[in-house]
């Protein structure tokens, strides 16, 4: 019932943007001119999309709350799952005990560093 009604909104949702975007923002809809009778004239395309829009606007906004309504209805409540609750961790093997830090053998020979000529 969900999955139908959520198909449902997203294409209300897709004729209400193209409704939407079919008129003209100065109310003149999809009439670009011609006689002022016949079956779409400027007047009854401005007036039918208006209505369009309204009904799917409103048609759009109780299929959200029906939507949000069943969402919430059917929700199931958190689990937690309990069965490592009484259980303790496993130890591992004994700690090895602290090193102390092993110091760098000293050099056999100290060599003097090379000696590089300054220029003049």
């Amino acid at each position: 019932m969900f999955t139908f009604l959520l198909i449902v909104q997203s294409v209300i949702a897709a004729a209400l943007v193209g409704v939407i975007l079919m008129q003209r923002s100065e109310g003149g809809g999809l009439g670009v001119g011609g006689s002022s009778s016949g079956f779409m004239t400027a007047r009854g395309a401005a007036d039918f999309l208006t209505r369009t829009t309204a009904i799917l606007g409103g048609i759009f906004i109780v299929l959200s709350i029906t939507l949000a309504a069943l969402a919430g209805v059917s929700r199931q409540p958190a689990t937690i799952d309990t069965s490592l609750a009484n259980k303790v961790a496993p130890q591992s093997g004994p700690l090895p005990a602290q090193q102390q830090p092993v110091k760098p053998a000293a050099p056999a020979q100290q060599q003097p560093a090379p000696v590089v000529p300054v220029a003049q």
